[in-house]
């Protein structure tokens, strides 16, 4: 399991799309699981925070070999990315000043705004379905505009999303079905080992520890996959925090880009820049972590807490509010890009590719190479 996960990871470009890989792998050329079972994971994986294929990966590990069987098949999807990006960061923190790389970054960026004015439109067609949900997105991207802490603005949505649904009728399911098995004492030995290790930082490094609250903070609001999580992740690293500039938090989302796996994989960037190899480790473990323990804890109860109107209407707050934080990023890193000709035209050209269906990866490697040769 742990080599056919790491083997799909290695190509795992297209974030959410990436589930469509992991049933072939799952349901017809393996069997581990069957039709009703893998779609019943995806249901679930959609519902809780972090990024959709990661969570599918390892609830395909859970169902097959419990807790252990989770924990493999999770890290063997989301090495290659880690381990590509964690050069890649190497590679941008010695030659970032050199011209042809300020060059490359510089139309980077662009493509980058493009991407996330994408993800914006994909994640508000399928999210904001009634005058409620645009609402909510609204006051969401306002309210973040003035300076309110992403991190309350969702707890409030969540608060409001419980009023704003509660006449929602739901089709309850004649039978409650187990998503999941809950394994009580493998829980307790990784949780124990995280304390565990979260301890030793703190004796080596208080700073890794603070990375580490930081990313786990983030993973654990990051409803809707990991496009939700760059809102906050902004919010921590460039806003409140400083640890780096708006800019070079924009080239390691770039990076994240030319990687397989989540494009929340630039918390290893982040870590790397900040504390080199140790920093990129604990950010990149922290980030994924808490939707990890998150999902074995709700797979066995999953049948009974979508039919819960409390765990709708919160829901679809949050993923609400998370398009009007995608909005709020698209127009903070628009406006910080010294816009020209050619980069209105990068930026139009890769709007229009990415709303074609063509391949994000395709287009990030076509403005890299546009942004080297063309602009100055």
């Amino acid at each position: 399991m742990f080599l056919a996960f790491l083997r799909l990871g290695a190509g795992a470009f297209g974030g959410p799309a990436m589930v469509v890989y992991i049933k072939a792998l799952s349901v017809h050329k393996k069997h581990w699981l069957d039709e009703e079972a893998f779609q019943d994971g995806v249901a679930l994986c959609q519902s809780i925070p972090g990024a959709t294929a990661m969570q599918v990966a390892a609830y395909v590990g859970l169902q097959v070999r419990g807790v252990m069987g989770a924990l493999i098949t999770y890290t063997g999807f989301g090495l290659p990315a880690f381990f590509l990006m964690l050069v890649l960061s190497s590679l941008y923190a010695g030659f970032h000043k050199l011209p042809q790389v300020i060059s490359l970054f510089s139309g980077l960026q662009v493509i980058v705004v493009s991407i996330i004015v994408n993800a914006t439109y994909s994640f508000g067609r399928g999210t904001l379905k009634d005058y409620r949900d645009i609402a909510i997105a609204i006051t969401s991207t306002l309210l973040f505009w003035m300076g309110v802490n992403p991190f309350l603005v969702i707890i409030g949505a969540a608060a409001t999303g419980i009023l704003a649904f509660k006449n929602i009728h739901i089709v309850e399911s004649g039978k409650i079905k187990q998503c999941g098995t809950f394994h009580v004492k493998q829980i307790a030995a990784l949780l124990l080992a995280l304390l565990i290790s979260l301890a030793l930082i703190y004796l080596i490094n208080i700073n890794l520890v603070k990375l580490a609250t930081v990313m786990i903070k983030i993973d654990l609001f990051a409803f809707g996959g990991g496009f939700a999580a760059l809102p906050l992740m902004l919010h921590e690293v460039v806003s409140a925090r400083g640890w780096m500039d708006g800019k070079t938090f924009m080239d390691g989302i770039a990076l994240g880009q030319v990687t397989p796996g989540p494009i929340i994989i630039t918390a290893t960037f982040v870590g790397y820049m900040l504390y080199g190899l140790s920093g990129a480790i604990v950010s990149t473990i922290s980030i994924f972590i808490p939707s990890f323990f998150m999902l074995l804890f709700a797979a066995p109860f999953f049948d009974r807490l979508k039919t819960s109107k409390y765990f709708f209407g919160t829901t679809r707050a949050i993923l609400a509010t998370f398009v009007g934080l995608l909005l709020y990023v698209a127009i903070k890193f628009a406006l910080a890009i010294p816009w020209d000709v050619m980069r209105i035209a990068i930026g139009i050209a890769s709007v229009i590719a990415l709303l074609r269906k063509i391949d994000i990866f395709y287009v990030v490697l076509t403005g890299a190479l546009v942004s080297v040769l063309i602009i100055r």
